[in-house]
């Protein structure tokens, strides 16, 4: 963004003052204030650049947060605060946290387990799932060396303190039953739980509800039960995506189905205000996006459901971009197009068995997977929905979708090391500042019992995106 917070980077402001008549001038600061936070980012910023008084009012901190909040959303900002310490209870400078989010082009990894602790551990495991959940990391599931599969569920207490080491605990195990591929949300304090496919091959259809509770002496407790869809319910499949829409509503799409078919069917799940009961139905819309597995389903609220990558019918790897719109009116899958010509020389972009997690900012962070020769990654990129376009600003619309552009941006990655990895598992806390990401398939030494010399990993690290101002390093 060339033109971004060039209000506060120039060295001498516009000569052409308002007039003293202007009845934008007489304005109390508190409205000033109401009305700056219905501008869009590039508006403020010209508006910065008419005189030095409005220059100074949109160079606020107190104002920036308020965008943040409007931005980001009033939990990615209050956790934030709380995560950050500062000195002597100073103002966090949301100004400039704005503009290193928007401008992002580094992560850094650190190690959180260690292979060889006297600490319980979670067996290595791909396929999983694993949530943040009321202040918890929740693992549940995945498959394991000899095409097993779990059962377990593991839970570590995060809070708002950094660790470096963190204690798991298993806390159930039976319930749900064993399985690989399936989907986990959360939704408020709850986790819901559909499909997967056990070690036998069944694909499964079920839909179960967790929910973690976590006493003052750090006693933490999951429980897990069936939820009753009567008689309505997607086809069984595992290696699909799933998230939420909104506080009471998932949506799956794809998967592997009965006989190995990938599927590209669209389900939309509401379930009853006290968790008990959900109602299934099938979204039949044209276009859509074609049947894979291993791709990702991501909610970025005031956008829609972005969907990415994956392996089609015919066994290819995708690199397709679609978004699935959200209105009281209707929900509308349109592709998203954008040139692979941008992508650095030499990258491979389509993947399969990628993470693609909501980060700070409303953008996507796409991590590691495998390409179409099962070469596993350990890139880093942002997808920065902001760059979509609405339906209005491209008229007449392509016919194929919405072209967007300078979509894609690849992160410089810091600090530890881990494998390259695919159909691991990773998620945010509540700031969308530090990532968790735990297990997958990764190389392995080549030993005859091993098939293309893949084992599965038990490892536990963080990525933390790298912001860092005078008084605070995120």
């Amino acid at each position: 963004m060339t033109t971004f917070f060039m209000a506060e980077t120039s060295t001498s402001t516009t000569s052409s003052n308002i007039g003293s008549s202007s009845p934008i001038v007489k304005l109390a600061q508190d409205h000033l204030f109401t009305i700056l936070l219905l501008l869009p980012i590039d508006s403020l910023i010209s508006f910065a650049r008419t005189c030095k008084r409005f220059r100074s009012l949109t160079s606020s901190d107190t104002l920036w947060e308020s965008i943040c909040r409007r931005e980001w959303g009033s939990t990615s900002v209050d956790a934030l605060k709380s995560s950050i310490n500062t000195k002597n209870n100073q103002q966090l400078p949301w100004t400039r946290l704005y503009k290193q989010v928007s401008q992002l082009d580094s992560v850094s990894c650190h190690k959180l387990s260690d292979p060889d602790s006297e600490l319980m551990l979670p067996t290595p495991r791909a396929s999983h799932c694993l949530n943040f959940v009321s202040d918890c990391l929740v693992l549940f599931g995945g498959g394991c060396e000899g095409g097993r599969d779990l059962d377990d569920t593991w839970v570590a207490y995060i809070g708002n303190d950094f660790q470096r080491t963190l204690k798991w605990q298993k806390v159930n195990s039976g319930i749900p039953n064993g399985r690989f591929g399936h989907t986990c949300i959360v939704i408020g304090d709850y986790l819901v739980l559909f499909g997967g496919i056990n070690d036998r091959g069944i694909r499964q259809n079920d839909t179960w509800v967790g929910k973690v509770v976590v006493s003052e002496n750090l006693g933490i407790t999951l429980s897990w039960r069936l939820l009753d869809v009567r008689s309505i319910a997607p086809p069984p499949r595992g290696a699909h995506a799933a998230c939420c829409i909104d506080k009471s509503t998932m949506v799956i799409h794809g998967g592997i189905g009965l006989y190995g078919l990938r599927m590209g069917d669209t389900w939309i799940l509401e379930l009853s205000e006290n968790f008990c009961s959900g109602t299934w139905r099938e979204l039949v819309i044209h276009p859509s996006p074609p049947a894979r597995s291993g791709h990702t389903l991501t909610c970025i609220e005031g956008t829609g459901i972005v969907l990415f990558g994956g392996r089609g019918s015919g066994y290819d790897v995708l690199h397709d971009v679609w978004l699935l719109q959200v209105s009281e009116v209707e929900l509308k899958w349109i592709q998203i197009l954008y040139n692979l010509q941008d992508i650095p020389a030499g990258v491979s972009l389509p993947r399969v068995g990628h993470s693609a997690t909501l980060i700070l900012g409303g953008r996507l962070l796409i991590y590691g997977g495998e390409d179409s020769q099962r070469h596993r990654k350990d890139d880093f990129w942002v997808l920065d929905v902001s760059k979509i376009p609405s339906n209005k600003a491209q008229s007449p619309l392509n016919s194929r979708g919405l072209q967007a552009n300078n979509m894609w941006k690849m992160l410089k990655a810091k600090g530890y090391k881990p494998y390259r990895r695919s159909f691991h598992r990773a998620c945010a806390d509540h700031s969308g500042c530090r990532l968790y990401v735990f297990g997958g398939m990764v190389d392995g030494l080549l030993q005859p019992a091993e098939a293309y010399g893949l084992r599965f990993d038990g490892e536990l690290f963080l990525v933390k995106l790298e912001l860092e101002t005078d008084i605070v390093r995120c």
